[in-house]
């Protein structure tokens, strides 16, 4: 068994916590289930300190837990945990780990004791953290610092296969803004598709890994989908949550300019999937796109709450949705997904894919649309993204991508607003008629 501690982003942001704030604050990584947090909080943990001490909430002793019934005597509560745990804390020197840290609210609420005292540092991992019945009897601690931990980027994919190469030389390249060349990106191309394929959870890639067999990873995804769809039901036993998580796909290839509550069941309501949509979105599984009316510098001002798209966190489980109809995915299915063979419009698979990267950029998702005024189309640019005090209009290409008449209805409305137009494509980069055209492998790379 090969090990599954995969290179993140998020450990150099961790090393900036800790020295930035030595102790004034703890840690909170927020994420999805599987996504990795725990792996992370240990590694740092192993290597930034000279001991740690990891409290599972998910399985941990009734002893333990019973501790935090009581921290008037500081002293004591340390002394009982190092006897329980086995393990030696050093002052200043050791941190604490309270992983799945939402199973037990009352060690998240003794977080603000904890930090006072000074001792130790701490990090908390958690999911679904802002689910009501989980913290409505507690006081939430103000004495966190809270990390978004994503889904592997294409970066940190290349990273998990060995490959330390390729992304020097894709950042290289956005730096002098030329071509990479057919062949490079040719192999390029195909990586990212297989990236797009097997996604940017942990336990996907290491399936892939061990035994290079895309039903194995398939299998791996499954496993997880199910995770999240159980959560769900935790959410809303009536299961129209987990039945708007599993239409994420088939929403983003109906191309409406908005999710569809209607489509997904007879007689929805849109205003029970708004209801539902703040804890959804605190299970870090989807990400939601927001239209915005007034496209500027501060969108948020002017983003239309009821009008959003869905997107699923990782693009790996966001096909394996969609082509979820049988037991599992053929790998027919996959070998032609793979050499961009499969006989379909896959530009929404790029749009997840594109809006998976965003995010773990820590970029907000905006969109725009207009009716047009001679026909019953509408015009669509994907997302915006401010840019100092203008805005950056995106659109995201599988094919054709001369042809954007959404961006050139959008920058001719905006043009005083705009600093860069951007296509993402399959193609190799160019620019033309102030237009940056870049391989959607790019991505995570730009300085947007």
């Amino acid at each position: 068994m090969m090990s599954s501690v995969f290179k993140r982003k998020i450990y150099n942001e961790m090393l900036g916590w800790k020295s930035r704030f030595d102790g004034r604050c703890a840690l909170m990584i927020r994420g999805a289930r599987r996504v990795g947090k725990s792996t992370i909080a240990e590694e740092f943990a192993r290597n930034e300190y000279e001991s740690y001490l990891k409290i599972d909430f998910a399985k941990t002793s009734p002893e333990i837990k019973g501790l935090f019934n009581d921290l008037s005597d500081m002293d004591y509560f340390f002394l009982q945990l190092q006897q329980f745990t086995h393990t030696r804390l050093r002052e200043r020197k050791s941190v604490i780990i309270f992983d799945e840290v939402q199973l037990y609210p009352l060690a998240r609420q003794a977080i603000k004791y904890l930090v006072e005292d000074g001792r130790y540092d701490y990090i908390e991992t958690g999911s679904l953290i802002s689910i009501r019945k989980n913290v409505k009897d507690i006081l939430i601690p103000s004495e966190e610092h809270k990390l978004d931990m994503y889904p592997m980027d294409f970066e940190e994919f290349l990273w998990a296969t060995g490959d330390e190469v390729t992304p020097e030389t894709i950042r290289k390249t956005c730096e002098v803004r030329k071509p990479l060349g057919n062949a490079l990106h040719r192999n390029l191309m195909r990586s990212f598709r297989l990236y797009m394929l097997i996604g940017g959870m942990p336990q996907a890639i290491l399936a892939y890994l061990e035994s290079n067999n895309l039903n194995d990873v398939d299998d791996a995804k499954r496993e997880i989908i199910q995770l999240y769809v159980d959560d769900f039901y935790k959410i809303d036993p009536t299961g129209f949550a987990a039945e708007i998580y599993e239409a994420v796909p088939a929403q983003l290839s109906g191309n409406a300019s908005r999710y569809m509550a209607g489509s997904v069941k007879d007689n929805a309501r849109r205003s029970k999937v708004n209801e539902l949509l703040p804890d959804m979105l605190s299970s870090y599984v989807i990400n939601a796109a927001y239209m915005v009316t007034d496209p500027n510098a501060g969108m948020s001002f002017t983003k239309k709450l009821e009008n959003y798209k869905l997107f699923a966190s990782d693009t790996g489980l966001f096909i394996t949705l969609a082509f979820k109809d049988k037991k599992y995915t053929d790998n027919v299915i996959y070998n032609k997904l793979l050499s961009d063979k499969l006989e379909t419009n896959l530009g929404y698979v790029y749009e997840n894919a594109v809006s998976q990267m965003l995010k773990a950029r820590g970029d907000e998702l905006f969109y725009w649309t207009m009716k047009s005024k001679t026909s019953n189309r509408n015009y669509e640019v994907d997302f915006l993204l401010p840019d100092g005090d203008k805005v950056d209009p995106i659109e995201v290409k599988s094919s054709n991508y001369r042809k954007h008449t959404s961006l050139d209805t959008f920058s001719k409305k905006y043009h005083r607003r705009i600093k860069q137009q951007y296509v993402f494509h399959t193609k190799d980069y160019k620019e033309e008629n102030g237009i940056r055209y870049l391989p959607v492998y790019m991505v995570p790379f730009l300085s947007l």
